[in-house]
């Protein structure tokens, strides 16, 4: 799923991103972990993967790395 980094922090490796739909969903060091990333801008365009069987509210980010075209 795509989206869109809306906050990060450096510091604890965690921040949120925007869906597409606008929804705000917040991401934790071990899902920015496993993206490979080094560091993440508010407005970049991002891949999400969420926890199976989780959606709406209860959406889990598992993994964040940069849309590639």
């Amino acid at each position: 799923m795509q989206a869109t980094a809306y906050t990060y922090d450096p510091e604890t490796r965690s921040g949120s991103v925007l869906l597409d739909d606008g929804t705000p969903v917040e991401f934790g060091t071990d899902a920015f972990d496993a993206g490979g990333l080094r560091l993440l801008r508010p407005g970049q365009r991002v891949r999400v993967e969420t926890a199976p069987g989780t959606s709406g509210p209860d959406l889990r980010i598992t993994l964040v790395t940069l849309q590639t075209f």
